[in-house]
């Protein structure tokens, strides 16, 4: 099933992957920055002939960088490695779903949801920085779900030898090393945009009450206290490995020494020691960078507030071309809209307020570990947009997507599950056949749903009638 899933979406994110030409949306500036990488190490100001001054950390541009070094600076170049962290998010969330709900239905039906997602194939096709985020969030979170289950799986062991935890005052000593793994993933995740640091809190509480649940099950009394040193210890030592990588994805601007404020110590008269000015130096970069961030509220035509993204509010335009091609029409259309696949996008709200309710029904950690990730990468842009009326965009959204599309994926194994209490026979035979008969047509027109809007993913030249028949809300999907 995995292979299967991963293959339609490899075909559907590389197929003419190069098209079309040029630069799309924000292509005009991250392959550029990935390509003078490449030539010098860092960010470059062809203009001025020095160093450019840049606003996201190295790491997305690095991975662009890859891409070109293979093909070269040209379309298929700037969006291959997209095309593969895209593809490799559903791989991922396929195993993701399996590890939660053990079933091979549900988390196949996961992955193909995702990958007939038009948002994520459009953020897949294009380079862009997000669908890295997307894809080391979702890793992290991984990791994550393997520490749960390795802890518990340890814990499990010492009780078949011989741990009593009524007569012994100390746990075992369990070292997380999948929970190292997920800090440094999160280093990455950060390496490619600091807004993945809206996860740190609530991952982290994610994990201590993962803790917390598995020793409690394991019979230890005072579960919230007993061990908690230690969760404390190990969670410090996960975030310091996060600032190490964090840390390593600026290695070009350390080693060149031509970076951007790599100098602004010495620049400004003051003493630069070898290693601790450059991190001096680093962090007055972070402070200018984090000022650019806190102060963008200019408005843009494709902006969009957190409220309007589930309901698909203002998709972003990112290609639009009316004069090329004979489609047999007097008006021709070629456009990529970054837009969900309405169906499936305005089925997460109704998912999310029933996952509530199971969560607390049913009191299944599956629910929790699925609605905080879409809180985390949700709720502090509520914020930043009462706050401030900061500038923001649909496609922040992205590192979300995988978690709302388990949030689906849980409701659909609930229909298709016989209530608690419900015996074998023909009661529950009926109750399943039902559900997945309800499960199934919803898979089925989302395909569908996917199959009508794919030609405005991909640029696909239509008549203009086409194009328009397509454009549900309007003035809104302008």
């Amino acid at each position: 099933m995995t292979v299967v899933v991963t293959v339609i979406a490899g075909i559907l994110r590389f197929q003419n992957l190069a098209s079309p030409k040029g630069y799309i949306f924000d292509e005009v500036y991250y392959p550029t920055d990935a390509w003078d990488m490449l030539q010098h190490g860092v960010e470059w100001d062809e203009k001025t002939n020095g160093p450019a001054y840049v606003v996201h950390p190295p790491l997305g541009k690095w991975l662009i960088a890859i891409g070109e070094k293979i093909f070269g600076n040209n379309e298929l170049g700037w969006r291959f490695t997209a095309a593969i962290a895209g593809t490799l998010m559903i791989l991922i969330l396929v195993r993701i779903a399996y590890r939660l709900f053990h079933s091979v239905l549900l988390a196949g039906t996961a992955g193909l949801l995702l990958s007939l997602d038009g948002f994520q194939l459009v953020l897949s096709r294009t380079s862009l920085l997000d669908i890295f985020l997307g894809l080391f969030v979702l890793l992290t979170f991984a990791a994550m779900v393997l520490d749960r289950d390795h802890y518990r799986r340890r814990l499990l062991r010492a009780l078949e030898n011989g741990y009593d935890p009524s007569s012994t005052p100390s746990i075992p000593r369990i070292v997380p090393w999948w929970l190292l793994a997920s800090g440094a993933l999160f280093g990455l995740a950060c390496g490619v945009k600091w807004s993945a640091l809206f996860f740190a809190p609530f991952f982290a509480a994610l994990v201590w009450a993962w803790r917390v649940q598995a020793r409690r099950s394991a019979g230890i009394r005072g579960a919230f206290i007993a061990g908690v040193l230690g969760d404390l210890g190990y969670l410090l030592l996960t975030f310091v490995l996060s600032i190490i990588f964090y840390l390593a994805t600026w290695t070009g601007w350390f080693v060149t020494n031509t970076g951007y404020f790599r100098h602004y110590r010495e620049a400004n008269g003051w003493s630069e020691p070898p290693i601790l000015g450059a991190l001096l130096n680093l962090i007055h970069y972070h402070q200018e960078a984090y000022g650019f961030h806190s102060q963008l509220t200019e408005r843009h035509v494709y902006q969009s507030w957190p409220w309007q993204w589930l309901l698909l509010g203002r998709p972003v335009a990112f290609y639009w071309n009316n004069n090329s091609g004979n489609c047999g029409a007097p008006s021709c259309a070629r456009e990529i809209l970054l837009l969900g696949t309405p169906l499936l996008w305005w089925s997460f709200a109704p998912a999310l307020i029933a996952l509530i309710w199971f969560g607390i029904a049913r009191r299944d950690w599956r629910a929790w570990a699925i609605l905080v990730p879409v809180v985390a990468g949700m709720l502090p842009w509520f914020y930043y947009a009462i706050k401030d009326g900061r500038t923001m965009f649909s496609f922040y959204l992205l590192p979300a997507v995988p978690f709302l599309i388990l949030a689906v994926v849980y409701v659909l194994g609930a229909i298709m599950t016989p209530p608690d209490g419900v015996v074998a026979g023909k009661g529950r035979t009926d109750r399943q056949l039902i559900g997945t008969v309800v499960a199934g047509a919803y898979v089925v027109l989302v395909a569908l749903c996917f199959a009508y809007f794919h030609p405005i993913f991909v640029a696909q030249l239509m008549t203009y009638d086409s194009w328009s028949s397509r454009m549900w809300l309007g003035g809104r999907w302008i």
